[in-house]
């Protein structure tokens, strides 16, 4: 018998994923917008991309796939026109001898489908998915650098960039893909394409299974490309080095270097960090964008930063005192120097002189004095301290204290009337005081001139582009440490992944913070040495929210999804109830 053909609203409203009043909707609104039928009922939003697919493979007799289920091969997309790829919204599934599965969004496209059997030169079958999908597969598993890869192994033979003028190499796409040796071209493309995707850091490591490439993004690392053949290492490793103007002959010790790149019309910062491993050298490439920076400096408060009003209101409150100390703690790439820089922002005005001193300093702040250290010229962060207060400053700003000269100083500084900012490495506010204690400071001093401790981590913010509702199972949420019984009504969002994010599903990072401000039971508590236990108590009573808890506060706002915060911060022993 016959296949009876439908119209693609006829099935979507037999799939109750239509109402039948919204196709005379999408019809009216179809004689203005000139779109087709699926394109106008998206773009009303009466419907999603998955149930489009589905409709459109019942419509045309194919197989729809869920492409959450079912794992593109990315052996099989090395092998695939990646400018058809992108171009078109197609990517290989499988492939039977000479036919090659594939998967579309829209099979009504006969022009892309010709396209695609004349560069195969061979039969293809199609299945349906949902387009926001293709694409989150095609930017996780084939990005621009993928090529270069790819015809990397055609010729090792590596080239030197030509220096302009300005002693600033220049990098482009258009000049990456016009490069002729391949491992130029995969560098550039490499650096060109972690900008694209909001990468602060470049890691390229060597192991048994070969080379691998990642970006660090919002914190997290993840795969840029499938591991290369080993033998690309050297050449890639020599090709760092010599844009870094590092020595390429020596392999036994780690070196350190740095090149500048002019990139669409920014200058922008490499550092580069080389470490001999097992397995050969590995790289770390720092990016350092000034237009970026500047952008985010002009727009830099705390509340951008994430800081509730709650916390915003007491932690101001300490940024204005005439004078005493203020912490901020975490670990690495927790946001501490921008919180300060941020703080510094706020409290800046003409009739004051503020003066930091940072290890490097990475961006200049208009109206501040800003001194680099340099150990091997001999300036430390105590010398350099000591000579920053021969400049008559108001405030302070100390990068980090390492040492117990640096501590004292910093100390004796916020007794004699000037306000210090400065970071500590510690995973809490409390730790940060034993830290200081353990240094040999005397604690009736210490506490006199701490005004307070913050602790801060950062999380990932979920993309606004594919953010979804999600349902945690009750296994999950009492390993979270929170009572499924209180959470029952709360809505858990996570990100998808698609377009905008890179297929991660999240975009950006927001600060949760822990702030201990001082009083004088807690001052008491820590010069008699009380426990841990004791002071959290206190600190409680005088306001504190811990980080777990303002973690818990981001969820349930939507901002931030819950796998992620287990990821930041501890679980709490006890449930939350």
């Amino acid at each position: 018998m016959p296949q009876i053909w439908k119209k693609l609203g006829e099935l979507l409203v037999e799939a109750g994923a239509l109402a039948p009043d919204q196709v005379t909707l999408i019809l009216e609104q179809m004689k203005t917008s000139g779109r087709n039928f699926g394109d106008t009922g998206l773009e009303l939003g009466c419907f999603d991309e998955r149930d489009l697919a589905q409709a459109l493979a019942r419509q045309y007799n194919l197989e729809f796939v869920d492409l959450n289920v079912e794992t593109p091969d990315l052996a099989l997309q090395e092998q695939f026109p990646a400018d058809l790829s992108r171009k078109l919204g197609v990517i290989p599934l499988a492939r039977d001898g000479d036919l090659w599965v594939l998967a579309i969004a829209n099979p009504t496209n006969l022009d892309a489908l010709a396209q695609v059997e004349a560069a195969l030169a061979a039969p293809i079958t199609l299945r349906v998915a949902a387009a926001r999908e293709i694409q989150r597969w095609l930017e996780q598993g084939q990005p621009v650098s993928r090529q270069a890869l790819q015809e990397a192994s055609e010729d090792l033979r590596p080239h030197i960039l030509t220096a302009d003028e300005g002693g600033e190499e220049l990098l482009s796409p258009e000049k990456a893909d016009a490069e002729t040796s391949p491992v130029i071209k995969l560098i550039d493309t490499t650096l060109v394409d972690a900008l694209k995707k909001r990468a602060s850091d470049i890691h390229i490591e060597s192991g048994p299974i070969g080379v691998v490439i990642k970006y660090r993004v919002d914190g997290v690392l993840f795969r840029a490309t499938e591991p290369l053949d080993r033998r690309f290492q050297g050449p890639i490793i020599s090709r760092i080095k010599v844009m870094s103007d590092l020595d390429i002959s020596e392999r036994r010790i780690p070196q350190d270097g740095r090149f500048k790149a002019r990139i669409g019309g920014r200058s922008i910062d490499f550092r580069v960090s080389i470490l001999p491993s097992s397995f050969g050298e590995d790289a770390v490439i720092r990016i350092l964008d000034k237009g970026n920076i500047d952008a985010d400096l002009r727009g830099l408060t705390l509340t951008a930063l994430g800081f509730n009003q709650r916390e915003l209101k007491r932690f101001r409150r300490l940024i204005h005192e005439p004078y005493g100390m203020v912490l901020v703690t975490g670990p690495t790439g927790s946001g501490k120097t921008t919180t300060l820089y941020a703080a510094l922002a706020e409290i800046y005005t003409e009739q004051e002189k503020i003066i930091t001193i940072e290890d490097p300093v990475e961006y200049q702040v208009r109206g501040i004095v800003q001194v680099p250290v340099n150990e091997k010229k001999g300036l430390t962060f105590a010398r350099g301290l000591r000579s920053v207060l021969r400049h008559d400053p108001d405030k302070i700003m100390v990068g980090e204290i390492r040492d117990p000269e640096t501590a004292q100083i910093a100390v004796q500084s916020a007794l004699t009337g000037h306000l210090v900012f400065t970071t500590v490495h510690a995973n809490n506010v409390f730790d940060v005081i034993g830290r200081f204690l353990h240094m040999g400071l005397e604690p009736y001093q210490f506490v006199s001139c701490l005004n307070g401790v913050l602790a801060q981590r950062l999380v990932r913010k979920i993309c606004d582009g594919c953010r979804e509702p999600v349902r945690y199972e009750r296994e999950f949420l009492l390993a979270s440490g929170l009572q499924p019984e209180r959470f029952k009504d709360v809505v858990f969002f996570q990100g998808r992944g698609c377009e905008h994010c890179h297929g991660q599903g999240y975009v950006g990072r927001s600060a949760i913070i822990e702030l201990l401000v001082l009083n004088d039971a807690l001052r008491e508590l820590i010069i008699a040495r009380a426990p841990v236990a004791t002071l959290r108590q206190e600190a409680r009573r005088n306001g504190t929210v811990f980080l777990r808890e303002a973690a818990l506060e981001k969820v349930v706002q939507g901002v931030t999804s819950l796998t992620e915060i287990n990821r930041v911060t501890f679980v709490d022993q006890e449930p939350k109830t």
